[in-house]
């Protein structure tokens, strides 16, 4: 795992902001706006590295976003300001330390999970809280590296066909 540091700080912050400023926003629920940024673009470059570099803010993100998928008004279940700014937060700290992209992380953790995590586990330490959830989950470091092995031999034997 890799060591959390002030770039990935910012990162887990903006992202924390992005998801906070959705709920003022956006039409749609939390868990769709959550699901739509998960398998954006927007997330992608998020998990490459440089993202702060460029000059995009919270709300140019929203509108890319919207952009990218279209308006929505699915749903109507907003989560707290608190509550949504830590699961964003927490979704991109797991993401920057394993260096697995946001999609990977969204599908370990879905944020209806993260919502009602909020509350018992939102004073712990981001690190704390994604130990918590892989324990509880069965998840443990051994099972994603196979899990990679496995993907990576699928690769591989199509890209020899």
């Amino acid at each position: 795992m890799k060591k959390m540091d002030s770039y990935g700080l910012k990162l887990c912050k903006f992202q924390g902001e992005l998801f906070q400023k959705s709920i003022e926003e956006t039409d749609c629920s939390s868990g769709i706006f959550i699901r739509r940024f998960m398998l954006s673009d927007l997330a992608k470059r998020m998990d490459g590295a440089g993202f702060l570099f460029t000059a995009t803010d919270v709300s140019d993100a929203l509108q890319e976003i919207e952009i990218e998928f279209g308006p929505s008004d699915y749903g109507s279940v907003k989560y707290g300001e608190n509550a949504i700014y830590w699961t964003g937060y927490i979704y991109q700290y797991w993401a920057y330390i394993t260096g697995k992209s946001s999609k990977q992380i969204y599908k370990t953790v879905k944020p209806e999970e993260l919502n009602k995590m909020y509350l018992p586990y939102h004073s712990m330490d981001p690190e704390q809280v994604i130990e918590r959830i892989k324990e509880a989950k069965n998840i443990s470091d051994e099972d994603q590296i196979k899990r990679g092995v496995e993907i990576l031999r699928r690769i591989r034997s199509r890209n020899k066909k």
